[in-house]
């Protein structure tokens, strides 16, 4: 059976799969990052595993795969298949498309992680049928996805979707980018954490914690909730006055306390729309599977169009 090598590389694991001709999971399997060990490792681990995933199909289902698909964090130029920065990983301008290329005898597409779960989730998850979706990360940082007729756009320079470095509060925490109140400073889970942290006088509080506390009556508790669901309205309002996206997926940490945070983030949108069109508002469907899904699709993708050319005279 034809199929693709989907690899989803974390800042501690890597998920990986091998995906059908439909998209359906053929075979799954994970293993460590090994970033503990340098940068260097962490590559080899990765040509390593996608090896073994190859001598899988090709023992399972009578041939090698097809093509593959590489889901990464940090700064990536898709264009050239490089893997320019990562903060997690430790590795810097690393041409991991070519790499894997090599080693597997085969095309190879390199993703965003971020980017690559917005296209499952627009394909298959949350924002199936939308023609335009934004896909927004609440994790230890925010970020998002551009979603357009069945792609994510990635920006003339590779950094589309950054919403979590839209500056919401003027003046305010310093963010590792360089500015000044940043949306993630306040609404990502890592934030809440941290202020609920302070708020509750609980050093290991965190924002699951804070959500509970939330649903039971704690006023500290909303507070601090509130003020992360104000702070995300306010970016959240911005990126749709610029995009006017039909739905709105939000992931990550954070949506996982489900109505504790959608039904105050959708009437705290309401309240700020003016003339825009306030879009659907859904948690996204995928969860942690959404890169490896969406580094399936890259694949075929990059199969559909090696496949056009082939037959084009």
């Amino acid at each position: 059976m034809r199929h693709v090598i989907a690899l989803d590389v974390g800042g501690t694991g890597m998920k990986a799969a091998l995906a059908g001709p439909g998209g359906e999971v053929l075979h799954r399997a994970r293993r460590a990052t090994g970033r503990d060990q340098g940068p260097d490792a962490v590559v080899a681990g990765i040509l390593d595993f996608a090896t073994e995933l190859r001598a899988y199909g090709a023992e399972h289902f009578g041939m090698p795969a097809a093509a593959a698909g590489v889901a990464v964090p940090g700064i990536v130029d898709e264009a050239e298949g490089v893997a320019v920065y990562s903060a997690n990983l430790g590795w810097r301008d690393v041409p991991l498309r070519d790499a894997l290329a090599a080693r597997l005898d085969v095309p190879v597409v390199l993703g965003h992680d971020v980017r690559t779960g917005a296209l499952a989730e627009g394909r298959v998850g949350a924002g199936r049928g939308a023609d335009r979706f934004l896909f927004v990360a609440l994790g230890t940082g925010i970020a998002g996805g551009i979603g357009v007729e069945g792609r994510v756009e990635s920006g003339a320079h590779g950094f589309a979707g950054e919403i979590g470095h839209i500056v919401v509060r003027p003046g305010g925490a310093p963010c590792p980018c360089g500015q000044r109140g940043c949306l993630e400073r306040f609404a990502s889970a890592a934030a809440v954490s941290e202020a609920w942290a302070a708020a509750s006088g609980d050093p290991d509080a965190d924002a699951a914690d804070c959500a509970k506390a939330v649903e039971s009556g704690d006023p500290k508790a909303r507070a601090v909730w509130q003020d992360a669901i104000d702070a995300l309205a306010d970016g959240l309002v911005t990126a749709l006055t610029l995009l006017d996206p039909r739905t709105l997926i939000i992931g990550g940490g954070l949506a996982e306390a489900g109505e504790t945070l959608f039904a105050p983030l959708r009437e705290a949108v309401r309240h700020r729309v003016t003339f825009q069109k306030q879009p659907s508002i859904v948690p996204a469907a995928l969860g942690d599977a959404a890169g490896c899904l969406g580094a399936g699709l890259l694949a075929w993708d990059l199969l559909d169009r090696t496949d056009r050319m082939e037959v084009t005279p």
